[in-house]
C-alpha cells in the first residue's frame, strides 16, 4: 500500500525504523541527569502511589482523572517557577500542539521562530490566528517583524528555551522585545530544563527572569526528569482557557499517575541537588569541547565530520558501544551527529566516547 513512498525513503537515505540498544553507553537519549536509570526515585514513586485509592487516570482530567498527585506536583511547580497555574498534559508534544492550536484566536499573529519543535509547527497549521515564522533565535528578525504589523488584537511569540536539534540557548533580548511591544511569549523549555539555571529551572531561571502575566511556559516530564508527560505554566485565566478550549487536554485520558508521581519525586531531587548536579554537567561539557575543540554552551552537541564522513563516524561509534544520534534531513539542513552530554552514560563510557572522538576530523555541524 506504501510501498513506493517507502522505497522513495530508502532512495534518500531517510528511512527510520525503531530499534533496541542494550548495552550502550547513551550518548542519545535525553536523559540529560542520569535519572531515568535511578531505582531509588523509582521506588519512592510506587511507595507514593501505594497509599493512593486508586493508581490509573482512569478518565479525562475534566471527568474524574485529575488526581492528588497530579494538583500537588501542580503547586510545587508553580511555587518554584513563580507563576499563578499550572496543569499537566500526557505529552510534551500535547502540550505544544494545545498551545499553538488553541490559544491565538482571530485577528491574532503567531510569530514562530523557524527552528521551533514540529509539535508546534503541526498546531500552527490548525490555530486560528495568522502565522508567520522569523529567522532562529534573531531579535532584530523578530523586531522588524513586530514593527510592521497593525490590526492584531493579540501576538504571541513561540520560542525554545535550548533548541534541541542545534543546542543554542533563547537570545536573551526576546524577553525584552516581547514586554516591549505587550506580546505574549511562549517559551519552550523541554531542553532546558535540568540543564540551565542556578536551580536547573531552565532559560527563566538563567536569565533571572521573574514571570510576567504575558508569560508561559511549557516543560516536559521526560528528558531530564526521567520520567513522560508535561506541563504548561502561565495566568490563571490562560490555564483555565485551556482547560476549556484544548482539545488534545480536554479529550484525552490525564496523565498516568505513577509518570506524574516520578515525575514529582526527579523534580524535588534536581532542586535539591542543583549546585552539584550543574557542576557535574559543565564539567562533562568542558572536557567534551576540549576533546573536539568545539564550543557549545549547552548538553547538546551537534557535530560533524570535517570530511563529508559523518555518518561512518556514527557508525564507528556504533561498532564500539557508543550510542548518538544521526539526525537527518528534514528534521536539520544536512547529517549531523547529535550527542547529549549528560549524566547518562558513566565515566568509563565517557572517556572511551572522547578517546574516539579525539582521533576524528569533527566540527560543530551548526
Amino acid at each position: 500500500m506504501y510501498e513506493n513512498e517507502l522505497n522513495a525513503l530508502h532512495a534518500k537515505d531517510r528511512f527510520r525504523e525503531r530499534k533496541l540498544y542494550g548495552g550502550y553507553a547513551d550518548f542519545a537519549s535525553n536523559d540529560y541527569l542520569g535519572f531515568a536509570k535511578d531505582k531509588k526515585q523509582l521506588k519512592k514513586a510506587y511507595k507514593t502511589l501505594l497509599k493512593q485509592d486508586y493508581f490509573a487516570p482512569r478518565a479525562s482530567q475534566l471527568v474524574n482523572g485529575y488526581a492528588p498527585i497530579h494538583a500537588k506536583f501542580e503547586k510545587l511547580l508553580c511555587e518554584t517557577n513563580g507563576f499563578e497555574s499550572a496543569m499537566l498534559f500526557g505529552s510534551g508534544f500535547a502540550a505544544n500542539l494545545s498551545l499553538v492550536s488553541t490559544l491565538p484566536r482571530r485577528r491574532d499573529l503567531v510569530l514562530m521562530d523557524d527552528e521551533y519543535h514540529a509539535s508546534g509547527v503541526m498546531g500552527s497549521e490548525s490555530t486560528q490566528g495568522k502565522v508567520e515564522f522569523f529567522a532562529h533565535n534573531d531579535a532584530d528578525a523578530l523586531e522588524a517583524k513586530l514593527q510592521n504589523i497593525s490590526g492584531y488584537e493579540r501576538v504571541f511569540i513561540f520560542v525554545e528555551g535550548v533548541y534541541s536539534m542545534i543546542g543554542d540557548i533563547l537570545e536573551r533580548r526576546i524577553f525584552d522585545i516581547a514586554d516591549k511591544y505587550n506580546a505574549v511569549l511562549v517559551v519552550d523549555e523541554a531542553h532546558s530544563v535540568g540543564v540551565l539555571g542556578d536551580r536547573l529551572l531552565g532559560v527563566f531561571d538563567y536569565y533571572k527572569i521573574k514571570p510576567k502575566p504575558n508569560h508561559i511556559k511549557m516543560g516536559t516530564l521526560g528528558k531530564a526528569l526521567g520520567s513522560f508527560g508535561a506541563y504548561v505554566l502561565a495566568s490563571m485565566e490562560v490555564i483555565s482557557f485551556l482547560e476549556n478550549r484544548a482539545k488534545p487536554f480536554v479529550y484525552a485520558t490525564a496523565l498516568s499517575l505513577f509518570d506524574t508521581a516520578l515525575a514529582y519525586h526527579n523534580y524535588k531531587k534536581m532542586i535539591k541537588n542543583s549546585h552539584l548536579l550543574k557542576v557535574r554537567l559543565n564539567e562533562r561539557r568542558f572536557r567534551f569541547c576540549s576533546v573536539t575543540k568545539c564550543d557549545f554552551e549547552t548538553q547538546v552537541a551537534m557535530i560533524e565530520d570535517e570530511q563529508n564522513q559523518t555518518k561512518k563516524l556514527h557508525n564507528i561509534l556504533l561498532e564500539n558501544k557508543i550510542l548518538t544520534g544521526f539526525i537527518r534531513p528534514p528534521t536539520v539542513s544536512r547529517p549531523a551527529i547529535r550527542a547529549v552530554i549528560g549524566l547518562s552514560a558513566d565515566e568509563l563510557e565517557f572517556e572511551k566516547f572522547l578517546a574516539i572522538l579525539s582521533g576524528s576530523n569533527i566540527k560543530r555541524a551548526f
